[in-house]
């Protein structure tokens, strides 16, 4: 029989941050599912929470990719999903060059930077949607595959290129769910090669899939049902102060190693 982590404080964390994954990829465009990594690392390290969660994104990927295949844009994959092939290339470069300690920083770094500019700038943008752009989905796509291999936080930069063209709220989520579902399958392969799925991690995520098929069953209902202004807010909120945490670890537990 395969072990799995065993760690009650573990699942207290890894049962919101499945759920809040799930809703958010199927139901608000995926760029809250940043939460789950983090939420997951304040009880494993980063990497290992990487591999748990990556089998259980594709397994959402794969409902959420019937349930919008006939509203997503065309244009902006083509533009994207080259750069973010080359963004995954360079994760896996450098993966065993990050220390744990970096992997935290990167990911409180998005976290806290992806709310303050929501809370900040995001009310302020104009509303009239801009054509997308080669040279910018280029860059964004690039980083959001690198963000998504390192620690599955493709999302937020994702949303930088599209946000700003104002799509229909279906076409936008189905547009992430097209491209996740080709960036979270084609990462199965170097996360294979690094041995990421070794020990407890792919027995966990196994352990872990109802709860993100229940997941993925409450976005979709809740697509055109739960107030959306609420489910950010609170959700946001969260990702802001897990990403303070992660930060406070970073300063207190590895400073020789940044510093």
């Amino acid at each position: 029989m395969m072990n799995i982590i065993t760690d009650p404080f573990f699942y207290l964390v890894a049962i919101p941050a499945v759920l809040i994954a799930g809703v958010s990829k199927s139901g608000f465009g995926g760029g809250l599912g940043v939460v789950s990594v983090p939420l997951m690392a304040l009880a494993i390290s980063p990497q290992a929470a990487a591999a748990v969660m990556l089998p259980i994104l594709c397994l959402m990927d794969l409902a959420n990719v019937w349930a919008y295949r006939k509203n997503w844009d065309r244009r902006c994959m083509q533009i994207l999903i080259p750069a973010a092939l080359l963004g995954i290339l360079i994760g896996y470069l450098s993966f065993s060059y990050l220390s744990e300690a970096a992997v935290k920083l990167v990911i409180a770094a998005i976290a806290v930077g992806f709310t303050l500019d929501h809370w900040f700038r995001g009310k302020n943008r104009g509303t009239e949607g801009i054509p997308p752009r080669r040279i910018k989905g280029a860059i964004w796509g690039t980083v959001s595959g690198f963000t998504s291999f390192v620690a599955h936080a493709g999302g937020p930069p994702l949303s930088v290129f599209l946000l700003p063209q104002r799509m229909d709220k279906t076409v936008f989520v189905g547009t992430t769910v097209m491209f996740f579902i080709v960036v979270n399958y084609v990462k199965l392969v170097p996360y294979w090669w690094l041995g990421q799925f070794g020990g407890a991690n792919l027995a966990t995520a196994f352990v872990l899939f109802p709860v993100a098929i229940f997941g993925t069953w409450l976005g979709l209902w809740a697509h055109d049902k739960v107030n959306e202004k609420l489910f950010y807010r609170v959700c946001y909120i969260l990702l802001f102060v897990t990403g303070l945490k992660l930060l406070s670890d970073v300063v207190v537990h590895y400073k020789g190693v940044i510093f």
